[in-house]
């Protein structure tokens, strides 16, 4: 065997096994009209807890606690509507980025839901965003914000490079927009949700969040107001805001899974289904 050969096997066994897993990715997608899974499982994602407290509010509101909760209440809101709903923590304890996607990727889920509440060192601050993965973020603002919740996560938490090798590098983006327009779909449905005439849309925007690069279902992270704003704390901090939130964020996944199950033709299961929200 020649200096050199030992690597080229490896890396054309890499390409091979990479090739396979695309295309056994790309088959599985369902052609149009075909019957397909129901839309029947959701991943809701607290962000941050255990020695991770994420943003803090100058009232003493702390995001681990508040987004815990609000995670619980979509949780209720979904599973009173029929959805297996399946939580990468239901309590204060720390969360890594492997155990997080594993937990969601294991759950064949149809769709992921990771839920924060943003900080700024800008107090004025305030509003709504959601989030779905790209590795260019919209703006610097979403770049940073990005930084930082994927710092949360430390060594793991490191924005995958793009493949030198061309072929994988075009596989992946098969792969990756295979749920790209879902995930966007679902961000624009959450933000509508979210928002109103008393609560700022910041928009819907894209970064490189690290915890929405890993599962394989569409994907977005909601940013549910600005801890660290004082009107903003003064009303996440309340019982009926927060269930305010979890019933509209739920009434845009049910949505979501509505049309989810109409473009797979199950005629049936999109009739549209009881939604606290009402807001669709």
């Amino acid at each position: 065997m020649r200096p050199g050969d030992s690597d080229a096997g490896v890396r054309g066994a890499l390409r091979g096994g990479v090739v396979l897993l695309a295309l056994l990715a790309l088959g599985s997608a369902a052609p149009a009209g075909a019957r397909s899974d129901q839309f029947d499982t959701v991943v809701i994602d607290a962000g941050h807890g255990g020695d991770d407290q994420g943003a803090r509010g100058s009232a003493g509101l702390i995001e681990k606690n508040l987004v815990l909760d609000v995670g619980l209440r979509v949780a209720r809101e979904l599973r009173d509507a029929g959805i297996r709903v399946v939580l990468t923590r239901s309590e204060d304890r720390f969360v890594g980025l492997e155990e997080r996607t594993s937990v969601a990727n294991d759950a064949g889920a149809d769709l992921f839901v990771s839920i924060h509440a943003n900080g700024s060192r800008a107090r004025q601050a305030r509003g709504v965003e959601t989030f779905f993965a790209a590795l260019d973020a919209t703006d610097e603002s979403a770049a940073e914000l990005a930084r930082a919740e994927n710092e949360a996560f430390g060594l793991e938490g490191a924005v995958p490079a793009p493949s030198d090798d061309p072929l994988l590098a075009i596989l992946g983006d098969m792969i990756a927009t295979e749920h790209l327009k879902d995930s966007q779909e679902f961000a624009r449905l959450a933000q509508h949700a979210l928002v109103d005439e008393s609560h700022r849309s910041r928009g819907v925007k894209q970064a490189p969040f690290v915890v929405l690069m890993g599962v394989q279902m569409p994907a977005a992270l909601v940013e549910i107001g600005f801890i660290t704003n004082a009107r903003d704390e003064r009303e996440l901090g309340s019982a009926k805001r927060r269930a305010r939130i979890a019933a509209d964020l739920a009434g845009a996944i049910l949505e979501f899974g509505r049309r989810f199950d109409a473009r797979r033709g199950d005629a049936a299961a999109a009739q549209p289904k009881d939604r606290a929200g009402g807001r669709f």
